[in-house]
């Protein structure tokens, strides 16, 4: 089962975190920029041409130290069809250096138009994305998470499901509260349902949540809730969340969470932290060096409270 794949990954390099691979103009070095617009015949062709190039060099540089990567298709997508292909060779790229690919997508829809979106990213036709996981956006129901469970099933595949986001105003729908639960545990509890009868060997299932490490006690919460679930945890770094903050969406196994940053990474060499000792040119460099402090300060906050896999 997928999951039993990426807790083997995440043991492997002993080490938790998703590096986001969303690329802006602005991140990508100078160098890479002019060499694209040479190259093409269009600015979209070019920015798509830089993005494939500098995504490239970061998954080089990291392949070895993360089970993951998480292209947002969003950064790709605004540049027409040349984004779009962008994205799914930046996704076959990643898949032949042996990262798991998880393409953060956040579709939802009635049943027959999910069945369509499933098949695009989680297919095994010649014509599908390749990707190993997506996240999906619950607010249609059940019948538009079913067509991703399907493929899943069929496929070798997961999903990470919105459950509470780690954007400032996401409580003013997710907190609400109806029949004396709070929509977020409402949507906690459908997702314990639609993963409770695929339990891999490691006892979770391939049906995750999203999870934002911007909210402490609401993860502590969700983490009793979906005790068999993985969580996508968004929030950390850039948007505020700590690695104390992260600890919270970890079962006592060590297990059951991994931690996305994105510019924190992908950006690092931009960075009061990074920019004096690595130039734009070893952009690749310094994306490793933010994952390897980023995995150190997750494992010691883990460590603390005696919640190390491979201890």
């Amino acid at each position: 089962m997928i999951v039993d794949r990426l807790i083997e990954k995440v043991v492997k390099c002993k080490n938790h975190t998703v590096v986001g691979l969303d690329p802006r103009l602005d991140y990508v070095p100078d160098y890479i920029r002019e060499a694209a617009k040479e190259q093409s015949v269009s600015f979209a062709e070019g920015v798509a041409k830089a993005f494939l190039a500098y995504n490239k060099g970061l998954i080089d540089s990291i392949y070895d130290i993360v089970p993951a990567v998480k292209p947002q298709i969003a950064f790709y997508e605004q540049y027409g069809i040349e984004g779009v292909k962008c994205f799914q060779q930046t996704c076959e790229y990643a898949a032949s250096k042996g990262l798991l690919v998880i393409g953060d997508i956040k579709r939802g829809d009635i049943g027959s138009t999910a069945e369509a979106y499933s098949e695009a990213y989680l297919g095994n036709k010649e014509y599908s994305i390749n990707t190993d996981f997506v996240t999906v956006n619950p607010y249609l129901g059940t019948d538009s998470l079913e067509p991703f469970v399907k493929h899943c099933h069929e496929n070798e595949k997961g999903i990470f499901v919105l459950v509470k986001t780690s954007n400032k105003s996401s409580g003013e729908l997710q907190d609400l509260v109806c029949n004396g639960k709070t929509i977020y545990e409402h949507v906690a509890d459908l997702v314990v349902r639609l993963g409770e009868p695929y339990r891999g060997s490691s006892d979770y299932n391939f049906v995750g949540a999203v999870v934002g490490a911007t909210y402490k006690e609401e993860a502590s919460k969700l983490r009793n809730i979906m005790k068999n679930t993985y969580f996508l945890v968004p929030g950390y770094g850039a948007q505020g969340g700590t690695a104390e903050d992260v600890a919270a969406c970890f079962n006592q196994d060590g297990l059951g969470a991994i931690v996305n940053s994105s510019r924190g990474i992908i950006a690092a060499y931009k960075s009061k932290e990074y920019n004096e000792k690595y130039s734009e040119k070893d952009y690749a460099a310094a994306a490793r060096a933010a994952a390897i402090k980023m995995r150190d300060d997750i494992n010691s906050e883990l460590g603390k409270k005696n919640k190390l896999a491979w201890a």
